[in-house]
């Protein structure tokens, strides 16, 4: 089925909370790699669980850790075309809701999704 958007039940589904790290990273980095990243530079606990995504420079790949009570899942998702729509904040690290996740690995405009209406437009 091309073009689908492949659902994991149960892996994303109900995460405490969804962080995008800002900065690219490397991503030959591994599970440890990115826990350490989550503990040092983001200040989170990567076993609370909360997913953490992660972007390498070029934005066409990204890297889910994610704690899920027994063990931790690493997952990795890369674009053929495009590049993933990524905050370019000054913070290093982004909460999603579970609706702008799933537009984000859909790889549509989920910024743009979310924002509010122009003040022209409000009834």
């Amino acid at each position: 089925m091309a073009g689908a958007v492949v659902e994991m039940p149960g892996l994303i589904a109900n995460p405490g909370s969804i962080w995008l790290a800002v900065e690219p990273v490397d991503m030959r980095r591994g599970i440890d790699g990115l826990s350490m990243l989550v503990q040092q530079s983001l200040a989170q606990t990567p076993c609370a669980g909360s997913a953490f995504v992660f972007c390498n420079r070029a934005g066409n790949r990204i890297k889910v850790l994610l704690w899920d009570g027994t063990g931790v899942w690493l997952c990795q998702r890369r674009l053929h075309q495009g590049k993933f729509v990524w905050p370019k904040l000054n913070e290093r690290c982004f909460m999603l809701t579970q609706a702008q996740w799933n537009w984000l690995i859909a790889g549509v405009n989920w910024q743009r999704l979310s924002a509010l209406p122009p003040a022209h437009l409000k009834a």
